[in-house]
């Protein structure tokens, strides 16, 4: 004679759960193609974008710089904010994360037609410039949060000991890298911001606790 236990009702909802919890944060991530596709407008100076952004926030890795930039490609805005280790590569966490700091600088630009600004995002992480499911997520984050804060979907950047990495474009660069000392502020691309009294006073005073991070 056998004896055997059933699974309880608990322990087969717990499955299921995490079963669509992982299909869930799988349709939140953009694989390279989809990203390619997507019409995301190439940056016209890539490596004085990233050495701007390497130079002013100084990621290391697990660290997320987020920013806004004007249609001449100066920097309206940024702000950078490190990944929390227990949460999961989820494009909705991420999302999340990515939309609550462009809030805190910069306002929204949901009553224009078209978006006049575009949001780019440089992700400091480890390993190679290889495409990661993580990457994935950070992608449909950007792209997500770029809807609702009324901006133009920019460039998704890697940064790794190896060197930099535009995905979805091919283009990128030995320097700077996660193990390279930045370069001065005032030699690059970034600092040439557009004055700050054109965005108001409340938008001015968050740029400049911004510009001093």
């Amino acid at each position: 004679m056998t004896f055997g236990f059933a699974p309880s009702s608990a322990t087969s909802i717990s499955a299921s759960s995490g079963s669509a919890d992982s299909v869930n944060r799988l349709a939140r991530m953009l694989e390279p193609a989809e990203w390619a596709s997507a019409g995301i407008p190439l940056l016209r100076s890539p490596r004085e974008v990233v050495s701007g952004l390497h130079s002013r926030h100084r990621p290391t890795p697990a660290t997320a710089v987020v920013a806004v930039l004007d249609h001449e490609e100066r920097l309206t805005a940024s702000a950078s904010f490190v990944r929390r280790a227990t949460v999961a590569a989820d494009g909705w966490e991420f999302r999340n994360a990515l939309l609550a700091h462009l809030r805190r600088v910069v306002p929204h630009d949901l009553r224009r037609r078209t978006p006049v600004r575009t949001a780019v995002l440089l992700y400091c992480r480890d390993g190679d410039e290889r495409w990661t499911e993580e990457d994935g997520a950070w992608m449909w984050g950007l792209r997500d949060a770029c809807t609702l804060h009324g901006l133009r979907c920019g460039a998704y950047i890697t940064l790794t000991g190896g060197g930099w990495q535009v995905l979805g474009e091919g283009r990128g660069g030995r320097r700077p890298s996660s193990l390279s000392e930045p370069a001065p502020l005032a030699d690059t691309v970034a600092e040439q911001q557009p004055a700050l009294t054109r965005t108001g006073g409340g938008a001015a005073a968050a740029l400049r606790r911004t510009a001093a991070r």
